[in-house]
């Protein structure tokens, strides 16, 4: 086993840290106050590339694999969650089900705009009758002809404000044992009948565009479906196992700017005549941290690793999500409590890292479900 970074990688490592120290970093606290999406920080990871990590050449992309995007996002991440999130779920939820999933023609047309970041994508699945139960679907869609004729509600989608298109997951019918089937159709944003407002005020990650989408009798033809359409569910538990990936890759973000913070901040801070770190109390707690940061850093390797080789990967992107989620929720609060009073102000940035963190034990997936795929993946 290897454990070293690939030449590759290390690149693109020091390439997006550059770029997210000098040109995201010095904004995150504003966007974070006026809840503003990064506009032209979009625009520039788009003209890097970085919009088509790991989708090939041909599709626009760069023809990386899914390491060097977890690295992406992470290093993102760790200036601003909310840039990240909005990174994350552009390219695990809205590029990727039309690489995975989407017909040559699909790829072309919606695929290639993403990659090149000519626009964003976005991933409707929740609604507000459905979230951890993703089965309990209500959103519709009815044949009509060459088109497919869709009316239902979705909740807490990202990007949607700044997207083309938008997957939208939907029941298109009943099985052999009538139970619902959901398909996955591509629907342009600006199709009639199609509703998106942003009428969230977020705890957290509030750099990221989180949207409410109504369709009411929304037509889009029929070679809009994605995949197989007895197999949408299925289509779009795979996506949730890579979209993990990154939502794990974006906690260590969060975690390893905590652990900066609070390191920088331990060495300057002085009380009975010396620097706080030399106390063993405030050593513990940043050992703890780091060793965390570094456990969740390896299992979101190791479970894109497997992604990328082909491998079963479902229970090491829950282990990653989970561990990964809940680490920056500790090492967040950790570091609030190592600046003290400092901390629970705006100015030293810890406590937006608490707030930032948090979602991440809820999106895509609570920590609770987590737990639930990592136990039917054992055999419970």
């Amino acid at each position: 086993m290897n454990f070293e970074l690939s030449r590759e990688h290390v690149l693109i490592r020091n390439m997006v840290r550059d770029f997210a120290e000098n040109e995201i970093a010095p904004y995150a606290e504003q966007l974070d106050i006026t809840s503003a999406f990064p506009e032209e920080i979009f625009k520039k990871l788009g003209s890097l590339g970085l919009l088509g990590i790991p989708f090939p050449e041909k599709y626009g992309g760069s023809g990386g694999d899914t390491i060097s995007y977890a690295i992406a996002v992470e290093e993102i991440g760790k200036a601003c969650a909310g840039t990240g999130l909005s990174y994350a779920a552009t390219i695990s939820l809205g590029s990727a089900p039309i690489y995975y999933f989407g017909t040559e023609e699909q790829r072309q047309r919606y695929l290639v705009p993403m990659a090149e970041g000519k626009t964003l994508g976005a991933f409707g699945l929740t609604e507000p009758n459905a979230g951890s139960d993703a089965g309990g679907t209500q959103t519709k869609a009815i044949e009509d002809g060459d088109e497919f004729v869709i009316s239902g509600e979705k909740c807490w989608i990202t990007n949607a404000e700044y997207s083309d298109t938008i997957i939208v997951t939907a029941v298109t019918g009943k099985d052999e044992r009538g139970k619902n089937i959901i398909s996955a159709i591509i629907v342009p944003t600006n199709s009639k009948g199609l509703t998106i407002t942003s009428p969230y005020d977020k705890m957290g990650v509030r750099a990221s565009n989180t949207c409410e989408i109504v369709l009411d009798a929304v037509r889009v033809p029929k070679e809009n479906l994605l995949g197989d359409p007895q197999k949408g569910f299925k289509q779009f538990l795979y996506t949730l196992d890579g979209g993990r990936i990154s939502i794990a890759a974006l906690a260590v973000g969060i975690a390893q700017q905590a652990l900066d913070k609070a390191l920088h901040y331990a060495k300057e801070r002085k009380q009975f005549g010396k620097s706080i770190s030399s106390f063993q109390a405030i050593q513990f707690k940043l050992a703890d941290m780091a060793m965390e940061v570094e456990l969740a850093r390896n299992m979101v390797y190791k479970a894109a690793w497997l992604k990328d080789n082909n491998k079963p990967f479902t229970k090491e992107a829950a282990f990653a999500k989970l561990f990964a989620s809940e680490t920056a929720s500790r090492s967040a609060n950790q570091a609030v409590q190592i600046h003290g009073g400092y901390g629970y102000m705006r100015e030293y940035g810890v406590e937006r890292l608490i707030r930032d963190a948090k979602l991440l034990e809820i999106g895509e997936g609570t920590s609770e479900i987590q737990r639930l795929v990592i136990s039917r993946q054992l055999g419970c």
